[in-house]
């Protein structure tokens, strides 16, 4: 009878481990997803002020057209990678955006009326607020991906990934060559 009632509690300690680690393991997982879809919505919301205030510089600097059409590439390809899941693809995309708009605020210095256009000024705040909070939605899906890797990594719950279906993240790291500030001519 004592050996029923130990192998009934160590069966149920057992299941109660399983339940937890893969709820641990999905929680985790899902935050990660959740974070993921916080960078998307940033990416989104900058791609989306881009065409103002390109249409802002545009009626002072009409001759720059190469550096228009660059920046409509890039926010389409921006676009594009916030609709999947291929994390590299998004940090290429969204490095490509960004040099787009280093050259576009170059254009901008050249015209000081445009400096002092208020459409133009509120523009650049609102894309230097969104920059500010990319980087956020960037550091707070890593640190979601770093909890959910040392869970994928580290025994006991890396027996249960399996059962759980949740596997090792990428982070959202910049692509080569974005510790380097871009060169602009015109």
């Amino acid at each position: 009878m004592l050996y029923a009632i130990v192998a009934v509690v160590v069966l149920v300690a057992l299941v109660g481990f399983v339940i937890s680690g893969f709820n641990k393991l999905r929680t985790s997982d899902i935050g990660a997803q959740e974070a993921l879809g916080g960078i998307d919505v940033q990416l989104t919301r900058r791609a989306d002020l881009i065409p103002n205030l390109v249409e802002t510089v545009k009626g002072y600097a009409a001759h720059e057209k190469g550096v228009f059409e660059e920046i409509t590439r890039a926010r389409a390809g921006v676009q594009a990678a916030a609709k999947g899941d291929d994390v590299p693809a998004k940090a290429a995309a969204d490095a490509q955006l960004q040099q787009s708009l280093i050259k576009l605020n170059a254009v901008a210095e050249a015209y000081p009326d445009l400096k002092a256009n208020t459409n133009f000024l509120d523009l650049q705040k609102q894309l230097a607020e969104t920059e500010n909070q990319i980087s956020f939605a960037r550091q707070y899906y890593n640190d979601a991906v770093a909890s959910l890797n040392k869970l994928t990594q580290t025994i006991p719950w890396m027996f249960l990934t399996g059962v759980a279906n949740v596997h090792k993240r990428e982070f959202y790291d910049a692509p080569d060559g974005q510790e380097v500030a871009p060169t602009v001519k015109f």
